[in-house]
């Protein structure tokens, strides 16, 4: 997009955006609803799947992370089980030398769900541990492969990025090459260095603004198992943050520059996100 063509985006009314969009937006109140929202659809699929007996597959975030309190508490007090579910994280930091930090770390997303997720349901409750699949560098076709052995994903949730990161499929720039729209779309799990803005942004709500807590590196689930889902429900609402990435996302030109933007065209994809981040950008001090 050119930069006219960009501020002209960033201008538009709700009504007017809504009309263009490429991808489906649904508006919420306020984040506390978002999170609600995402809970609810979580235990809605989980809770459906199980009454018909089929297998419930997932491709999940660590980011947000506030709606899995909810998702526990009502599945404990419910008794809803998740033996059926398969859960697929999509993504994992890696340290300086490609390596997976420890699941003890705390910004260790397979620490978190083994914690706060899998750990805190009660144990009659728990998906099989061989259920639980994680980005491994290590083995970086495994966890495409169990996908695909499963049956493939019902539903992939997840954030999207500053930069229109979804997982940390982050806009592959380079000053030697240039990665095709349709390469990135086919993109398969690997090891990815963050970008600086990535870092930044990461440090802001995990670190206290400190770069340097923040590992450099991750895996990543790829563009092509996360756009074959059936369903992409994305979330997107950090705010002021958040409204340029949002309007690119649902509007913009299919780009590299922002992965998000490789949803659209998905036949069962939406993007949910608050009143506050989806309103028209007026620059300004």
């Amino acid at each position: 997009m050119t930069s006219d063509e960009l501020a002209r985006l960033m201008e538009l009314p709700v009504d007017e955006l809504r009309r263009r969009a490429r991808i489906p937006f649904r508006l919420l109140p306020d984040r506390d609803s978002l999170i609600s929202d995402f809970a609810h659809s979580l235990l809605d699929q989980i809770r459906t799947h199980g009454q018909r007996g089929e297998p419930a597959r997932f491709i999940l975030p660590v980011g947000p992370v506030a709606q899995y309190r909810q998702v526990v508490e009502i599945s404990n007090r419910e008794r809803l089980s998740w033996k059926h579910v398969h859960t697929f994280n999509m993504d994992e930091f890696l340290d300086w030398q490609g390596r997976p930090i420890p699941v003890t770390h705390p910004l260790s997303f397979e620490g978190f769900m083994r914690r706060e997720v899998f750990g805190r349901l009660d144990q009659d409750l728990r998906p099989p541990e061989s259920q639980q699949c994680f980005p491994n560098p290590f083995r970086i076709d495994e966890i495409g492969a169990k996908i695909q052995a499963v049956g493939g994903i019902d539903c992939c949730y997840g954030g999207i990025g500053y930069h229109g990161h979804v997982a940390f499929n982050e806009p592959p720039l380079s000053r030697w090459a240039r990665i095709s729209v349709d390469q990135l779309r086919n993109s398969l799990t690997r090891v990815v260095a963050l970008g600086d803005d990535s870092i930044v942004v990461q440090s802001i709500h995990s670190s206290g603004g400190n770069s340097a807590a923040i590992p450099p590196m991750a895996v990543t689930l790829g563009m092509k198992d996360i756009l074959a889902s059936r369903k992409i429900k994305l979330y997107c609402a950090a705010g002021e943050r958040h409204r340029a990435v949002f309007r690119i996302s649902v509007a913009g030109e299919v780009s590299v520059d922002f992965p998000s933007t490789l949803v659209q065209g998905h036949p069962d994809a939406e993007v949910v996100t608050d009143q506050a981040t989806a309103l028209p950008i007026q620059g300004g001090l």
